[in-house]
């Protein structure tokens, strides 16, 4: 409820101002607010969600397909142990579950884990990884997607807590969602799976701008599919005699 409050109090700034249009990244169910804007003729388009009920143009990425895409992404690198770690505040976290669920269906063999934290943010990242690295290693997962990646940081950080470290990619490879600009910068390089940002923004401004003057175009869902962003974070696991992990590299530079 409180996240919904925060998205519509500027929203209710927009109606006082007269806005021709907004673009918004839905947090919560906001379409009772946005039908009212649209009662007032001012256009609203969704960014990176679907409208459910079609009322509205909506510009987003296939996350049950980025969800299959970062699993087998896991399975082909050797990794059977997996867990997902994310927050179902959001809808894409459903989204992205469902199509690891996809491929969990072909593939028997995988041990899957499910890891709901409170929110997608990195703390929250930092202490799902501390918990698992604090784990006896056979009850590790070998592999961890995490829903975006800002809660891939915190994994990433907090794996490396503790008196045994969990070592990326060695011991458990870990893959992030949305590609930012700190995925590749990071200690260990991170993969991710790739959204034409840019694309879908520019998108969303000109069906903004043309919904904006011609109040009656029919609504569309443009939808753009995501892929793999291969980086260190999702090397192969560690055999006897091998070399030391890429965090444990990095850690001692």
């Amino acid at each position: 409820m409180r996240a919904t409050v925060r998205v519509t109090r500027p929203l209710d700034l927009f109606e006082q101002q007269r806005v021709l249009g907004v673009l918004i990244s839905p947090y919560g169910d906001v379409t009772d607010k946005l039908s009212q804007l649209a009662d007032r003729g001012i256009v609203s388009v969704l960014l990176n969600r679907p409208s459910a009920d079609r009322k509205f143009s909506s510009v987003s990425v296939d996350d049950v397909a980025g969800g299959r895409l970062a699993i087998e992404h896991l399975i082909a690198r050797g990794r059977r142990r997996i867990a997902f770690v994310g927050s179902e505040e959001t809808s894409q976290f459903v989204d992205r579950l469902a199509g690891i669920r996809e491929v969990l269906e072909f593939n028997p063999d995988v041990r899957f884990e499910l890891i709901e934290i409170a929110a997608p943010h990195v703390v929250d990242g930092r202490i799902a990884g501390a918990k698992i690295a604090a784990r006896d290693i056979d009850a590790r997962p070998d592999a961890i997607f995490a829903s975006n990646d800002v809660v891939a940081m915190g994994i990433l950080q907090g794996l490396a807590m503790g008196p045994r470290p969990a070592l990326v990619p060695d011991e458990i490879a870990l893959i992030g969602y949305d590609n930012i600009d700190f995925a590749e910068t990071a200690v260990v390089p991170l993969s991710s799976v790739k959204h034409p940002a840019a694309l879908i923004g520019s998108t969303a401004v000109d069906l903004l701008i043309a919904e904006s003057q011609h109040l009656q175009l029919p609504k569309q869902q443009i939808v753009y599919r995501p892929e793999i962003v291969e980086r260190a974070s999702t090397g192969p696991l560690r055999r006897d005699g091998q070399m030391q992990s890429v965090s444990a590299r990095y850690a001692r530079a």
